[in-house]
This record gives C-alpha cells, structure tokens and sequence, in this order.
C-alpha cells in the first residue's frame, strides 16, 4: 500500500473533460490513491480513481452557488474543509491540478502561494488539529456570518444591513471569499502560513499567462515557468477549458506543454472533449 498521502478530488455530476482526465491521472501515475467524491452520475473517470458519494462527507439538500457565475466553488470549498476533518493522510485537490511529482508531507500542510497576497486552497493539506482549519469549519457554518479579515468600514456596514433586515448571504460576497481569502486569513491568524510553499511549487504558471499552457511556440512557453521545487501545475479550469473550447477540435497546439501532458499520460482528447456548450455558458457567467 502506498505511504502517500491520498488524493481527495470533487466532481458534483457529468462527464470529466480531457482536462480533468489529465490531472486525475497525473495523480495515480505519481502513485497517490485517488478518490473522486460526486453527488450524481459522473462520467469518462480515468481506471483507477475510486468513485464514492459526495454524502459520505457532506450531506446537502441544495448547493451553495456563487451568485454572478452560479459556479459550484462555494460548495466545494465547503465541502473539501469537512473532508479534511473527516479524514486522515488526505491531500485536496481540485480537479484542475496537475501532479508534477508526488505530494510529501511529515506535517499533514500542503499548500502554497499562489500570488503574493493568497494561498490558495486548490491543493490543500491539513491535519485534523489544525486551528485554521478549525476556524474554516467554524466559518462555514454561518452563510450570513460577515468575515472577520473585512475592514471594520465594511463589518459595519454589512451589520447595520443586517439589522435592518437585509444580510449578505455569502453567495454574494466577492469570488473566493470562502476559499483563497479565507484559507489565507485563516492559516496566517494560527501562524500556519509559515508551512506554506512559494508560488512556484504550485501554483507556477500565473493566471495572467494561463493561455501559455495550450499553446506552443518559444514565447508562449509554460515551461519556462516550472522549476526542480514544482509538483503541481494549476490549469484554470473553468478558463482553461472556455479557450480551449474557442480552438479547432476544442485541441490545445500541437508541441504545447498541455499537448505534451496529453501525451505523457496517454489522454486521448478526443474521447473526452469539452463541453463547447457549457464552456461558453462559462463564459459568459464570467
């Protein structure tokens, strides 16, 4: 049995895109144990994953989503903070983090900058005893609660509309608010931010360049953003897969690091393509 810790990913319903396929299996090639959590049939899941129902961890009735993109993030972040306190030797990861090298940790931290004001979540370790993940949980449980890092101009504000009978609802609150914000305020409040990686562990690739992992050529290289200390490679999901889905076959270039992956791992793009339709819905959310 491997000494790796287990990867832990979520997936609320449909077909996995080749996207998805790719970084499902970059984990079990570097010889992590993957589960994917779902909550309705999911499909084009890569031989080796073990499906199990997202209720195991987190009963819902309904999800919370974001309220400009109705995107499923909120619920995720939720739902990943539970399972980590659920759990033992369990590394998050969203399904848009491609494994570059086996995850090791003697802490149970596993987490890094992405930029230099957020850590984010999208690949997240943490103990069972972890005080931010604590407060995480604790945070989690009030969808009206005001966040504690927000400014005391805008505590106030947001309290005065909440006695006046209008709160916030956290759907509404800016995009990461429950997820890199608060892991940031979070693991910085405890001091756990001292285990944290530099961005180009990762998170290497910047978002502002993230289009440089599907094409090729010398000036779009993504590889020249990687380095020795790299074991993760974040691939924007939900944008990566709107361009792609704007490009002939919906196929990245031909060469391009993301070409190159497909390659490596034996994902045959064709069979799992993007969904042009929900990738422009995406879109336009956005």
């Amino acid at each position: 049995m491997s000494e790796l810790h287990e990867i832990a990913m979520l997936w609320v319903e449909g077909p996995l895109s080749y996207v998805e396929q790719l970084c499902v299996q970059s984990f079990l090639d570097a010889g992590h144990a993957v589960t994917l959590y779902h909550y309705k049939p999911v499909f084009n899941v890569p031989e080796g994953a073990t499906l199990v129902h997202g209720d195991v961890v987190l009963k819902r009735d309904e999800f919370i989503q974001h309220g400009r993109t109705n995107s499923l993030a909120l619920f995720s972040d939720v739902f990943r903070y539970h399972l980590l306190n659920q759990s033992d030797r369990v590394i998050w990861a969203d399904t848009d983090a491609y494994c570059v090298k086996p995850f090791v940790t003697g802490t149970g931290h596993y987490f890094g900058w992405e930029s230099g004001k957020h850590i984010n979540g999208g690949v997240l370790g943490l103990p069972k005893d972890s005080p931010a993940l604590a407060g995480l949980l604790e945070m989690c449980g009030d969808e009206y609660g005001i966040p504690e890092w927000y400014s005391d101009e805008m505590r106030d504000k947001l309290r005065l509309q909440a006695e006046n009978g209008v709160p916030l609802h956290v759907s509404e609150l800016p995009w990461g608010v429950w997820g890199p914000h608060a892991v940031t305020h979070y693991l910085q409040k405890s001091g756990e931010d001292r285990h944290a990686f530099s961005r180009e562990v990762l998170y290497p690739v910047p978002f502002q360049k993230r289009r440089r992992l599907v094409k090729s050529g010398r000036r779009s290289a993504a590889e020249a953003y990687l380095s020795e200390a790299t074991t993760s490679i974040h691939l924007y999901g939900r944008r990566i897969r709107e361009f792609l889905a704007s490009r002939p076959d919906g196929l990245p270039d031909a060469g391009g690091l993301i070409d190159h992956l497909l390659e490596k791992h034996r994902i045959d793009p064709r069979a799992a393509p993007i969904p042009v339709r929900r990738a422009q819905a995406e879109a336009v959310a956005q």
